[in-house]
């Protein structure tokens, strides 16, 4: 049987998915972040998500951090990945196949904000530039991603704890789910072996905290959905295209319908919802890459498969 492999790697969590010539996924399988700035041992992380026989394998694309971005990681990822994978192997940025997913062909512009953040745009010709905006990472930028909501979220805590500021039931509901005393707070932050990751899960608490209508969240969200739509219109710009283009989402920040709405009443027009999630993208640019026919009946068909697999993990995980 013919498959294609799609690979999605962001700072938290990896999806390896293999699908065939009909767009059913045959395979999904999930790992730890293979972000190389890390120090881990992304390779060998790597290495054990890819251990098949690798028979009947057309094609693959691998989206992975930081590709593109640093000129060592990138020349490292490549030849890990042709090593792994012999054959047409295509190494791409992470947030490139989100944008493939996504507007799945359609000129567009995806904005994605997981653990960091970035925008991508193009319109989508053969012969069309593709425009990234932001990813500059945790140290400088990352605006409205995950991380920088968890790590503004800290500083709240820690303004609240002084007496610069009064957000108890915030700092409260954050020290709360983190698992932390507040005389805990600065061990708790330095004694971290990933910080980035770490921050970034906060991000769910403050969503939470925001859907009820916590003040301090609600402002913290707004904030965010300020970069993010900074992010956007800067991208829209690149392009030179007058009217401005559609745009989607990807990334756990943006699974929120409320950070969402933000941007929407800040750029005046409701996102597209994605065509294919980032794994989807990965998998659709490796049919391509194998010479496939890849229609819209065949991507319908890869993102309903894709559904009920994901459908299917989080039973799995649930013990249902």
């Amino acid at each position: 049987m013919s498959v294609v492999l799609g690979l999605d790697s962001g700072g938290t969590k990896t999806v390896l998915a293999l699908a065939d010539r009909d767009g059913q996924v045959t395979l999904l399988r999930h790992g730890p972040g293979l972000d190389p700035s890390t120090g881990n041992d992304w390779a060998g992380d790597l290495k054990i998500l890819l251990a098949s026989d690798g028979k009947g394998l057309d094609a693959a694309v691998l989206g992975l951090p930081f590709h593109d971005e640093v000129e060592r990681y990138s020349r490292e990822q490549s030849a890990t990945a042709q090593a792994l994978i012999p054959g047409k192997t295509l190494v791409q940025n992470d947030v490139r196949i989100a944008f493939d997913g996504a507007l799945a062909g359609r000129a567009g512009v995806l904005a994605l904000a997981g653990t960091g953040s970035m925008a991508w745009a193009s319109l989508n010709g053969p012969d069309d530039p593709h425009i990234r905006v932001g990813g500059w990472g945790d140290a400088f930028g990352d605006e409205g991603s995950a991380y920088w909501i968890g790590r503004e979220a800290l500083a709240i805590v820690s303004r609240h704890l002084d007496g610069r500021l009064s957000a108890p039931e915030f700092s409260g509901g954050l020290l709360s789910a983190a698992g932390i005393k507040p005389e805990e707070l600065i061990g708790w932050c330095y004694g971290l072996e990933n910080r980035r990751m770490e921050f970034a899960k906060l991000a769910f608490t403050v969503s939470a905290l925001a859907e009820a209508g916590d003040p301090a969240a609600e402002h913290l969200l707004q904030a965010a959905a300020d970069h993010l739509t900074a992010h956007i219109a800067a991208a829209w710009a690149q392009t030179g295209e007058a009217t401005p283009l559609a745009w989607s989402y990807a990334g756990g920040v943006l699974s929120s319908d409320l950070v969402r709405r933000y941007i929407a009443a800040r750029i005046g027009s409701d996102p597209v919802p994605p065509r294919l999630p980032p794994i989807g993208g990965a998998l659709l640019r490796a049919a391509a890459l194998a010479g496939w026919a890849t229609d819209a009946a065949w991507i319908d068909r890869l993102s309903q498969s894709l559904r009920l697999h994901f459908a299917n993990d989080d039973l799995q995980q649930k013990g249902e």
